[in-house]
């Protein structure tokens, strides 16, 4: 080989080994919560660490699907926030890697139980109640009474009036759809969103955007997570939260490895982040405003009174598993969705 062709061969292997170096300094993480979180939190990461990381950001139901339709060849390293319900369902498919935290331990106990369902494949991030809001000055305006409960919203002065997102692609959505099979039972409940579906305007992709659309006067009512409806609010909308009379579902958000990631070890470093008092504490300062899982971080100001929430005793194991979501998933699109309005 002449002394051209073996300068040309060391730089070429030069480059290689740099890319292969920048490749391992690298993380990729599908993130389900609110994009303002998402880009703070990974800059955070970054800063922290040095690591590269790059982001994508869509609703739980999407990056679940994402990760079934990806799992011979993942592309992302980590799961990062959204409902917990799609991230059991994913560690029961075997989506993602079981970890043992060695920071569990100071985790509040329902992020740790949610651990200890998953067999340590999905651990808890945050807390977050369901509920709706209502556009108070719109109200006022038609003088209406506020409403208190989940049977206002299926009443005929709210035809076209009421936004929620469509389960298929939502988390808070599947959480909503859960939470109504599981106070009214199966019957029941179904029964109650066929004549919600009557009285809903539009079913989004994300479960947040029914509360922003209520603060910007697009639709009266939406159906979304508590601390959303509150972040709308804290941007000076007129939107009021409400926690339903008959009770309300909640969320215990989760994050989760991917099985087969590239960067397994750059995952584990975000992962251990994410669950630090550091990371979890910026939450509030990104509008986001739910219950944090590690024990040490004050609960935002903001965050609703769970004292004043009427919970009910949420089965995640049951609506955690695969069988059940695609049985009411499929279920709801061919006998709600499919319905004309």
């Amino acid at each position: 080989m002449n002394r051209v062709a073996v300068t040309f061969a060391a730089v070429a292997l030069g480059c290689i080994a740099s890319t292969a170096a920048r490749a391992q300094n690298s993380v990729t993480v599908y993130c389900g919560v609110d994009e303002n979180w998402c880009r703070g939190m990974v800059t955070a990461f970054t800063k922290a660490t040095g690591i590269k990381t790059e982001m994508t950001r869509q609703s739980a139901g999407e990056i679940y699907a994402r990760l079934r339709a990806e799992k011979d060849n993942p592309r992302g390293d980590i799961w990062w926030g959204g409902t917990g319900d799609p991230h059991l369902q994913a560690a029961e498919e075997g989506l993602s890697e079981e970890y043992h935290s060695p920071n569990l331990n100071k985790l509040t106990p329902w992020a740790q139980k949610q651990a200890e369902r998953s067999h340590y494949r999905t651990v808890g991030l945050y807390l977050g109640a369901l509920g709706y809001g209502y556009n108070s000055e719109e109200l006022a305006r038609r003088k209406m009474t506020p409403p208190a409960c989940w049977a206002d919203l299926i009443k005929p002065e709210y035809k076209g009036e009421v936004q929620i997102a469509d389960p298929n692609s939502s988390g808070t959505s599947w959480t909503t759809l859960a939470t109504l099979v599981q106070l009214m039972g199966e019957d029941e409940g179904f029964a109650f969103l066929k004549k919600l579906h009557a009285n809903v305007n539009e079913y989004t992709k994300s479960g947040a955007a029914p509360a922003q659309a209520a603060g910007r006067g697009e639709t009266l009512v939406g159906i979304a997570f508590q601390h959303d409806v509150i972040d709308v609010a804290k941007h000076g909308n007129p939107v009021v939260v409400v926690s339903p009379c008959e009770g309300t579902g909640y969320e215990i958000g989760s994050m989760s490895l991917i099985k087969g990631a590239k960067h397994p070890e750059e995952a584990k470093k975000f992962y251990e982040f994410a669950l630090s008092a550091e990371a979890q504490a910026i939450a509030p300062s990104f509008g986001s405003y739910q219950f944090p899982s590690n024990a040490s971080v004050p609960i935002p100001k903001e965050a609703p009174d769970l004292s004043k929430v009427k919970l009910i005793d949420y089965d995640f194991a049951k609506y955690g598993s695969s069988a059940v979501r695609t049985r009411l998933l499929g279920k709801w699109t061919a006998e709600v969705k499919s319905l004309p309005r």
